[in-house]
């Protein structure tokens, strides 16, 4: 079980902890300089996020009024060839 453990972490797990620990430190002095809190990072996160999704349905809904304009003119054509065609 420890093995497989030290081979997801890469390291054993004492030394990754460590790792993470000074890690935080180090990025926590960097926001405390920037004068930014995580709560602003994720905030700033979900906003992005939320402005891809409403990005993203309004580009699925202006695909879909493309697709309708086109149907109105490609359907009535190929209904009309494919009647034609029956005739021969």
């Amino acid at each position: 079980m420890s093995n497989q453990i030290d081979r997801f972490l890469g390291d054993s797990l004492w030394r990754t902890i460590v790792k993470l620990a000074i890690i935080s430190l180090v990025v926590g002095v960097i926001l405390s300089a920037l004068n930014i809190t995580p709560f602003e990072v994720w905030d700033s996160i979900r906003e992005f996020v939320v402005h891809l999704y409403n990005l993203g349905f309004d580009a699925l809904g202006s695909i879909f009024r493309y697709f309708l304009y086109g149907a109105l003119i490609v359907v009535p054509i190929f209904v009309i060839m494919r009647l034609l065609q029956m005739g021969r």
